[in-house]
């Protein structure tokens, strides 16, 4: 049996959605099974690692990568295994160690020496990380041999590097990553395509007199800076994702806690009429200022993603459109972090044909009703599509609406559900959204003009003790977020960027999250499949749990002045406050 591959799509065997975790749990059983009657059967201990990893269990598949190594501490394919485990796990140091090990062994192993550039440079060692990266470049394809991943990814890692060494230690309020960063270069970046970028000028190389960040104990803090730090892993916690395929990550959780408390304290001094100091500019804050917080921290938090605004991409490629595409289902391979959404998706289905066939088709919509009553999978769709549209010959499209808060009655387009195929097994079921410049200034404006009616309620929150202005306020941000989470507006991790502010925004409004993410929910899936703002708000207020925030948040000491150079955001995300900070449950 092949060993299963790191990604979250798993093979599928059933076609109920609710049992659909049983092909993974399958092969953990069939891995265990072989591991009865062969209790040192190496590969199947590091299979077992690997299903573990998949579904986002940490001890678990810790375990199993340990045992493999026991029977063989130079078993490669463990080391590289869980080495990528512990990077994503947020457990730098340890994963660098065993990529040493991999490398040790294989010195011309790609993955390892990848992965080994990048742990050195996430942590700010920088001459380590990109002597490993060049190591990779020099790794040229054979003439009709495919190059790796990591060969075509290590590039423009590279020169992020750089560029991240050469502005160590510049106050980060003073610069601009979106604006520095050459747009054909981000465009390829984001897009994963190959590094041919034309009059591409190199990042300068490593400057001797920029030190390599030093490591930092959680003890030279001082008391106040701890407690900060402490409230930043409790609140990142809070953050994270209890759906199978999302594995924990330490680091981004701290990354994203300290983001919501530095929103928290800027949403204050601008509602208090105070500016702030933005991109080299003294100003008053503006909506985009507010997620770049959250975008710095998931920035430095892992410099492999591209977190990068998609509006401040080259006008052609905008105009061409960026599609941010998610496969549901593909073929024999379903995609467990979205299953929570498939009855949701379906029914939305369901009930955008019916609105078709009542305009189209009237007399015959009680037949397809009769029909549509009878479809439990998507699969089930495709036949009734074909029986009752002669135009379904291969597949079909649906688009979602999202209605406008700032000209009710007008509707934005939202995302595009693709169904294809012929036959169950051979069938692609996607989400993408479209991100084109002029849907872009549709949902931006309808941010910004939440974000003008936040900051007026907000200063009179400031003024006032009625409960319903801080509700009020509440509403606002989480309307706000819902635009933000159906734009798709970054390359990357625009969910939890979102969730940070959220949280942020919240704080300063004097509420606390206490509750965590229910079982299976995401947070920007959550916004896209929800038809209002209202109805979004309602959900997302029964998850948080609000509670008055405590008092002592208030005397935090100020996140933007405690961390304000890429080298001290380094130093923060490498210390290890494990046996200092208070267990919350």
């Amino acid at each position: 049996r092949p060993p299963l591959q790191c990604n979250p799509f798993l093979v599928k065997s059933l076609h109920v959605y609710d049992t659909i975790l049983s092909p993974i749990q399958e092969a953990i059983e069939t891995f265990k099974e072989a591991l009865k009657l062969k209790s040192d059967f190496i590969d199947a201990h590091k299979s077992l690692g690997q299903a573990y990893r998949e579904l986002g269990d940490f001890e678990a598949a810790m375990e199993s990568f340990q045992k493999a190594l026991m029977l063989n501490q130079n078993h490669i394919q463990s080391l590289q295994l869980r080495g990528m485990m512990l990077y994503h796990h947020g457990s730098l140091q340890e994963a660098v160690g065993n990529f040493k090990r991999c490398l040790q062994l294989e010195p011309y192993n790609e993955v390892c020496q990848y992965m080994k550039g990048l742990s050195h440079v996430s942590m700010g060692q920088f001459y380590e990380g990109i002597k490993a990266q060049t190591k990779v470049m020099l790794n040229d394809p054979l003439l009709g041999q495919k190059a790796s991943s990591e060969y075509l990814k290590v590039k423009y890692l590279r020169e992020y590097s750089r560029y991240l060494h050469s502005h160590l230690d510049k106050p980060v309020a003073e610069y601009n990553v979106d604006q520095d960063l050459p747009g054909n270069f981000k465009n390829h970046w984001a897009k994963h395509l190959p590094f041919l970028i034309e009059d591409y000028e190199e990042q300068p190389g490593l400057q001797p007199h920029i030190k390599d960040v030093l490591p930092q104990n959680f003890e030279s803090y001082n008391a106040e800076v701890q407690k900060l730090i402490c409230a930043a892993d409790h609140l990142g916690a809070l953050m994270q994702y209890d759906t199978p395929g999302f594995l924990p990550n330490r680091r981004i959780h701290r990354a994203m806690g300290l983001a919501a408390l530095e929103v928290m304290q800027a949403m204050q001094r601008t509602w208090s009429n105070s500016k702030v100091r933005v991109n080299g500019k003294t100003r008053q804050m503006q909506w985009r200022d507010m997620f770049d917080i959250a975008v710095k921290w998931r920035r430095i938090a892992d410099p492999d993603q591209p977190v990068l605004w998609l509006d401040q991409m080259p006008a052609r490629s905008l105009s061409r459109g960026f599609n941010n595409h998610i496969n549901l289902i593909r073929g024999q391979i379903i995609n467990i972090r979205y299953l929570a959404y498939f009855d949701n998706i379906l029914n939305f289905i369901k009930d955008r044909i019916l609105v078709y066939h009542r305009a189209y088709n009237p007399r015959g919509l009680l037949e397809v009703r009769q029909a549509l009553e009878n479809v439990n999978t998507v699969e089930d769709l495709l036949p009734i599509m074909k029986q009752f549209n002669s135009k379904t010959r291969d597949g079909f499209t649906v688009n979602s609406k999202v209605p406008s808060l700032k000209d009710p009655g007008k509707e934005y387009d939202g995302f595009t559900i693709t169904i294809t195929g012929d036959r169950v097994g051979n069938m692609l079921f996607s989400v993408e959204t479209q991100t084109t410049e002029e849907r872009t200034q549709q949902y931006q404006s309808e941010i910004e003009s939440i974000y003008k009616d936040l900051t007026a309620k907000g200063k009179a929150l400031m003024l006032s003790t009625e409960l319903g202005d801080a509700d009020a306020v509440c509403n606002l941000i989480l309307s706000l977020v819902y635009y933000f989470c159906n734009l798709m507006p970054l390359s990357r991790g625009s969910s939890v960027v979102a969730y940070s502010v959220v949280m942020g925004a919240l704080m300063a409004s004097g509420k606390e999250v206490i509750g965590r993410i229910p079982k299976g929910k995401l947070v920007d899936f959550e916004a896209m499949t929800t038809h209002s703002p209202d109805s979004f708000s309602k959900t997302a207020k029964n998850w948080m749990n609000l509670k008055s925030l405590p008092v002592w948040y208030q005397s935090l000491p100020s996140v933007a002045g405690t961390f304000p150079m890429t080298r001290t955001m380094i130093e923060v995300l490498n210390t290890d406050s494990t046996s200092h900070c208070p267990k919350k449950s």
